[in-house]
């Protein structure tokens, strides 16, 4: 949607640095933007001093800080973010905003700062998420090597139907890998999941994205991405994302469906899901964990 004109026009599923930007948003894109019915995200740039009012609307939200800290002031509670320096520096706190609220976002020394949103019928209390109770798990070996910081996953933290995690991988690995796919629902088997995939790349370095279609007429994009790109996945086999050598690639998903059940259910592509068998042999990449969350242990869960 163009918020300035009120027409509604989809994204393209590649989104450019700057090509969504609404200030004070480097980056906005809400459902009816995508051209979906869920999943949501903005990332607000604020200068020190700067604050800025969220409405939640009919969406609950999680803010992210990708860098520098801020205060979020919401319902009753207020909520101090320490932050980080930046996405590849350590895991962040990070405080829940729900439906129907009005939430304050101010940053003293100013920042960047991942809205994370989904459409939801509940409305579930505001709360802290405190940066050493993220589970920081490594997936994948060898060159498959990567981190998720689960710091929304289903079952980690309660949202409604709000599903949002950090995968960072090292430079010269794939992840995303094997391509996979949630855009069935498929009690038990796969979730029908709409899904954002918002990039930050080292040193102004640059990685590739893929989404085939599996489906005709489906999500078919294959993006050279950089520090601020986002790519939207309604359907489709998504991976793998590369990172080019030498420069590690972060990358922040945010996904919600309509499903009965917050479930993250992933089918793999049959052309490559038996590089999973591989994996028990090989060492995880010994560059990983890039960080921990304070005071918790890395876990190891080769998805």
């Amino acid at each position: 949607m163009d918020h300035h004109t009120g027409q509604h026009t989809a994204r393209p599923p590649y989104v450019a640095a700057g090509h969504a930007a609404d200030p004070p948003y480097a980056l906005r894109v809400d459902p009816e933007d995508a051209g979906w019915g869920y999943s949501a995200l903005r990332v607000l740039q604020l200068a020190p001093g700067g604050a800025h009012t969220l409405a939640a609307g009919d969406s609950e939200w999680i803010v992210l800080p990708l860098s520098g800290g801020c205060t979020v002031r919401v319902d009753d509670g207020i909520f101090e973010l320490q932050g980080r320096k930046s996405v590849f520096s350590g895991v962040s706190d990070f405080a829940y905003v729900p439906r129907d609220a009005h939430a304050q976002i101010a940053s003293g020394a100013g920042g960047r700062f991942a809205l994370a949103g989904a459409k939801c019928e509940r409305r579930l209390p505001a709360r802290y998420g405190p940066a050493p109770e993220v589970p920081v798990e490594l997936r994948g070996a060898g060159v498959c090597s990567r981190q998720v910081n689960n710091f929304a996953a289903a079952g980690v933290f309660e949202c409604d139907r709000l599903i949002a995690v950090e995968v960072l991988t090292p430079g010269g690995n794939w992840s995303s890998y094997p391509p996979h796919k949630h855009d069935e629902h498929r009690p038990g088997v796969e979730s029908a999941l709409e899904e954002i995939y918002y990039f930050e790349i080292a040193d102004d370095g640059l990685g590739y994205h893929r989404v085939s279609p599996s489906r005709p007429g489906g999500a078919d994009t294959l993006a050279e991405v950089r520090t601020g790109d986002a790519v939207l996945i309604p359907d489709g086999w998504h991976g793998p994302s590369i990172a080019a050598p030498g420069r590690d690639m972060y990358y922040l998903n945010v996904m919600a469906g309509p499903g009965p059940e917050r479930q993250w259910l992933i089918c793999d592509h049959p052309d490559h899901a038996w590089i999973r068998d591989t994996w028990p042999s090989q060492p995880v990449d010994p560059r990983l964990p890039l960080y921990t969350a304070a005071g918790s242990d890395s876990e190891e869960n080769p998805r």
